[in-house]
Parts: structure tokens; C-alpha cells; sequence
């Protein structure tokens, strides 16, 4: 072999060589953009969750969002939530915000509202239902966080509307937060001057109670996610 001959496959080697780790460094970063995408998480509520009376970034959702950057940096959340929002209004435009968002988990905080206005316990639990499905079949696992009334609505209504979460999430499969107001309910220092919303202090306890049930599910979606990716 002549030298211009081992000069030509000496280069050819070096390009091939090249090549391979330049495919090997993009496969790399594909695989990497693929397992680093944020696990979106999706918040759909009333004004327990949009911040009705408080100072802006002192809510649940955004104290969450300060802890997971802490713990789970890799998650992104988007709060839908409209002050005054019934099951129904959450409903209507679920379809619309799982389009938009494209979430792995949804977050549903509703039907304090329906009960304050005394709607009938079957309408609740259909459009439960129906946010629930919905976010299913669009991939997302779901946590439902249920919610409690005073007996003096009825005990019988009462009871009927803490049950229509506990049979909504056992229906469907899906996560519960047993009582979205659990540690704060029963003390006045945790609510605004209308004794109906929580205030500041109140935030912490209430993104606590939904940590506890999220994480579990962040966790599971992020190993469904490399394994997939």
C-alpha cells in the first residue's frame, strides 16, 4: 500500500470515527431531553386555591412550588384555579386546559362551592366524575381533595357530600386527600375575617396536605417516565 493509499484510509477511519461520536453525543442529548422533560402537574380549584384574600405567592400552590424546586426541580405547575368555581365551571373548561397544559397529574380542588349553594349531590359527583375521566384518558393520574361541611347543612347532606370524593376516587382508582382542610378547620386562627377562607398562616398546612399524596405520584410518573423514554 502506497502512502497516499494509507494516508486516504487512515482518514477515513478518523471521519468514521468522528461520526460515531458525534451520533453518540446527540443520541445523548435526545435521551436526555427526553428524561429531563418536567413532569406537569395541573391545579384546578376555587378560591381555596387561587388566593382569594391573600398576598400574591403566599398560596398552597405556590408554596408547592417552592418546595418541589427544592426536591423534585424536574415538575411544573400550572394553577387553573378561578375563586367561586363550582364542579360545573370546572368542568366546562377541563377539556380545554388538559389541551393546553398536557398534564401527568391533576390536581381537582372543587365542590366547596356546590355545597354552599346547596346543589344536588349527584350533579357533584357526575362532573367529578366526568374531570376524572377525562384527565384519564388523557394520560393524567388524578387526586381528588375532598371536602367536609358542618352538620347544620344536614347531617344527611353532609355526610352524602364528604362520601361523593371517597366513592369518586375509589370509582376511578385515583389518589384522595381525605379532607383538603384536615389541621385547620377547627381552629379560627387559621381563617380570614369571613370565617371561610383560610389565610396566611393556613397555606403551609393546606400544600402539606397535598404534598403528602402528590409525591408518591411524582415519584411513580417519573419512573414511568425512564422507562418509557
Amino acid at each position: 500500500m502506497n502512502s497516499f493509499s494509507r494516508y486516504r484510509r487512515r482518514m477515513s477511519i478518523g471521519l468514521f470515527v468522528a461520526l460515531g461520536g458525534i451520533s453518540h453525543v446527540l443520541q445523548a442529548q435526545s435521551m436526555s431531553s427526553i428524561s429531563t422533560r418536567p413532569l406537569r402537574i395541573l391545579v384546578v380549584g376555587d378560591s381555596l386555591s387561587a388566593e382569594y384574600g391573600l398576598t400574591r405567592g403566599t398560596g398552597w400552590v405556590e408554596l408547592l412550588k417552592q418546595s418541589l424546586a427544592g426536591t423534585q426541580p424536574a415538575t411544573d405547575i400550572t394553577n387553573a384555579s378561578i375563586s367561586g368555581d363550582t364542579t360545573s365551571g370546572g368542568l366546562s373548561r377541563i377539556d380545554a386546559l388538559l389541551g393546553k397544559t398536557q398534564p401527568d397529574i391533576v390536581v381537582i380542588e372543587l365542590g366547596a362551592n356546590d355545597a354552599l349553594r346547596g346543589l344536588p349531590l349527584d350533579m357533584t359527583k357526575n362532573n367529578l366524575l366526568r374531570m376524572t375521566r377525562l384527565s384519564k384518558k388523557a394520560g393524567a393520574r388524578v387526586i381528588l381533595a375532598g371536602m367536609q361541611i358542618p352538620p347544620n347543612y344536614g347531617r344527611e347532606y353532609a355526610e352524602g357530600f364528604k362520601n361523593v370524593f371517597v366513592e369518586v376516587a375509589r370509582s376511578e382508582d385515583s389518589a384522595l386527600i381525605p379532607f383538603f382542610l384536615e389541621g385547620i378547620a377547627q381552629d379560627p386562627a387559621m381563617f380570614q375575617a369571613d370565617t371561610i377562607h383560610p389565610n396566611e398562616l393556613a397555606q403551609p398546612v393546606l400544600m402539606e396536605n397535598v404534598r403528602r399524596v402528590l409525591i408518591p405520584l411524582i415519584e411513580h410518573a417519573q419512573v414511568k417516565q425512564k422507562e418509557t423514554g
